[in-house]
């Protein structure tokens, strides 16, 4: 009996010896053993960046050097701002040229600068996927998270909902939210003619009242309920975003979790309540609405009847359910909030900056709709004023860089990418390349688009990333344009703009958008 307890436990012991070993083993990989292969993968292709450092690499090194350069405004108002928001990698490119590469923790990330080898990444969308954190996706798990065959459905159905047709319905929505932030413009205005506005917060809450207005219709006021606890929930990613993550930390019954947790119910809860209530509606026989939830709901609902016409049985995997309608409802402000209050921001920056073409964007403005409402024709047909747009989308892209992850072997121009590692795709890089754009590539000049998007480089080779490239590309870029286009017409029917004493020139990275550091102080002044 005695020998057969103690032969148990040596197998016992045995077995969690084993375990043990196979851990320490992997991990020894993960942290050591397949860095360095990598590394010497990397280097024998030409590559070169620091020496890998156990564990860390260079993370510590990017987040003091951020820390530094963001402490303080720019000395002076200039565009030249990548030393500013990415020290480290404009530190590694000068030192070690455009084939370098740095250290997220184990993991190697090569930046890619040929626009040609971009746009070949950006078209393989399955060999290339996004890299989402598990923080991230606690904010949603849209279209703008999703991969593979899900992503591919899920564009799809949501495509006849940004096309141009169905856009032009929104107009009005764009122009009610425009009209009550300068109506309260024109009361802070009215008795000195003038007066110092925070541009940031105004426009920032611009873009979410018509996203609102937008996407939900008659059901706003909702959605900007929605708005406001996506906001804290965006804040509570954040800070997690800046600090160690523990894989299952989450779940965790802290303060914050327990908040976060009452926001996603509450959010969950008053978007799943208007879903219903339009499906109802459809159901008994109403037409679907002109907002992105009516033409959501829509699309989804003629996806299915095609489907079912086809004969395929198969009808659950063309139909989004409550969750994934729920996940889409939230990207519509994600994707669309900060990327079209980051345009506008800058674009009011420079026009305020550059007089001349704030007085030919007013002149083109003007001859058009004289102090009218803009209408939709009339916006498709502002040449300067689209021309000023891109240029500002060039210097300051809301989205200024992207990364995939290679999950095997992939070859790209002449480089053999090894799986593992991830890819840096920095979009600012290229739209203030010298080579591409020229010797005033660092200066605002919309004149470079006057012939279009193809001519605007040398050589005419096609480097404006703005809105990503390929299958992939942004799906509501004719929504922000359309809608920074009636901000920008309204605003500049009105008041004349230029940058306060107080402004504080200070570009940094806040929630995945280019935003003003410090704000954006100008002085508004009555026509």
């Amino acid at each position: 009996m005695v020998e057969v307890v103690l032969s148990n436990n040596n197998v016992t012991f045995s077995l969690v010896c084993i375990l043990a070993i196979a851990l320490i083993w992997k991990a020894f990989k993960w942290v050591w053993l397949t860095p360095k292969m990598l590394e010497r993968r990397l280097i024998k292709q030409g590559f070169r960046g620091h020496s890998y450092r156990i564990l860390f690499g260079d993370t510590k090194d990017i987040a003091q050097m951020v820390k530094r350069t963001t402490s303080k405004p720019m000395e002076c108002f200039s565009n030249d701002f990548i030393p500013r928001i990415f020290p480290f990698h404009h530190q590694i490119m000068k030192t070690y040229g455009e084939r370098s590469f740095l250290w997220n923790g184990p993991t190697p990330i090569v930046s890619i600068t040929k626009p040609e080898e971009i746009r070949e990444i950006m078209m393989k969308i399955y060999d290339f996927p996004k890299t989402a954190t598990p923080l991230m996706k606690r904010l949603t798990n849209g279209l703008v998270r999703l991969e593979g065959h899900k992503w591919a459905r899920e564009r799809k159905l949501l495509n006849p909902a940004f096309h141009m047709d169905k856009i032009k319905h929104m107009v009005p929505a764009f122009h009610a939210s425009c009209n009550e932030m300068i109506q309260e413009w024109e009361k802070m205005t009215s008795e000195t003619g003038s007066s110092e506005v925070e541009m940031w917060s105004y426009l920032h809450n611009l873009s979410a009242d018509a996203i609102s207005r937008a996407a939900f219709g008659s059901s706003f006021e909702q959605g900007r309920r929605v708005f406001e606890l996506l906001r804290e929930h965006t804040s509570i990613t954040v800070q997690a975003m800046h600090s160690v993550y523990i894989p299952g930390s989450r779940f965790l019954p802290t303060t914050t979790n327990k908040r976060e947790e009452k926001i996603i119910n509450e959010m969950e809860s008053l978007l799943k309540g208007m879903i219903q209530r339009r499906q109802k509606a459809m159901d008994d026989g109403e037409v679907a609405k002109d907002d992105l939830l009516g033409l959501l709901l829509k699309s989804n609902l003629e996806g299915t009847q095609e489907h079912q016409h086809d004969g395929n049985n198969m009808q659950q995997h063309f139909k989004m359910g409550m969750e994934e309608i729920i996940e889409e409802c939230k990207m519509f402000y994600i994707a669309g909030q900060d990327t079209t209050s980051s345009l506008l921001v800058w674009t009011l920056v420079l026009l305020s900056k550059h007089q001349s073409w704030q007085d030919q964007a007013r002149k083109e403005i003007l001859t058009t709709f004289g102090h009218h409402t803009p209408h939709v024709d009339g916006l498709n047909q502002l040449k300067t004023v689209n021309m000023i747009l891109h240029e500002v989308l060039r210097l300051y892209t809301p989205v200024f860089s992207l990364n995939r992850k290679v999950i095997h072997e992939t070859r790209v121009g002449d480089m053999v990418l090894p799986a593992g590692i991830q890819i840096h795709l920095p979009s600012i890089f290229i739209h203030h390349s010298e080579k591409l754009w020229g010797s005033d590539a660092k200066e605002f000049n919309p004149n470079r688009f006057s012939q279009g998007l193809l001519k605007a480089t040398i050589g005419g080779n096609m480097c404006f990333f703005a809105f990503g490239w390929g299958p992939r590309i942004c799906i509501g870029s004719n929504f922000a344009m359309m809608e920074a286009k009636m901000a920008l017409a309204m605003i500049l029917q009105r008041f004349y703009l230029e940058l306060s004493p107080s402004y504080a020139h200070a570009p940094t990275i806040g929630c995945g958008t280019l935003r003003p550091q410090f704000g954006a102080k100008l002085i508004l002044h009555r026509i």
